[in-house]
């Protein structure tokens, strides 16, 4: 895989202020604020470099008010560190092609991983089956 390296200013004007904002520099959309993606096949791509990073199929509603996954499309889509902001221990994932902050995992997810993606929607952009994704 290719990676994605912009400036910061290429960034500012790729990307709406909020995507900016929560993938470049770490913060996190208001909860049940972005729950407008279609239902139905498709496939969820980083709103940056366009990498696949989940498949509609995964996508579960945790009650959380972000999007919830149990698991990305493929092995490498995403990469994780640790996160101890906010006084607390936490996996972030991002990007693994620019490096896009995207969310947390944490263990509370349901079968067959067990693993929640909890992912900032504005992070993402959904492309339906019917539009050359797969699912």
């Amino acid at each position: 895989m290719d990676r994605i390296v912009k400036s910061d200013e290429e960034w500012r004007a790729q990307l709406s202020d909020l995507a900016y904002r929560v993938t470049r520099r770490h913060a996190t959309e208001r909860a049940f604020s972005h729950d407008d993606f279609p239902p139905g096949p498709g496939i969820f791509r980083c709103i940056c470099c366009d990498q696949p990073l989940f498949d509609a199929r995964a996508k579960f509603d945790s009650g959380t008010g972000w999007p919830s996954f149990f698991q990305p499309i493929a092995p490498d889509a995403l990469g994780e560190s640790e996160d101890r902001r906010l006084f607390m221990k936490r996996t972030e994932v991002h990007c693994a092609r620019c490096d896009a902050h995207l969310g947390h995992v944490f263990p509370d997810g349901p079968p067959p991983t067990g693993l929640r993606y909890c992912i900032n929607g504005v992070a993402l952009r959904f492309e339906p089956a019917d539009e050359g994704g797969s699912g």
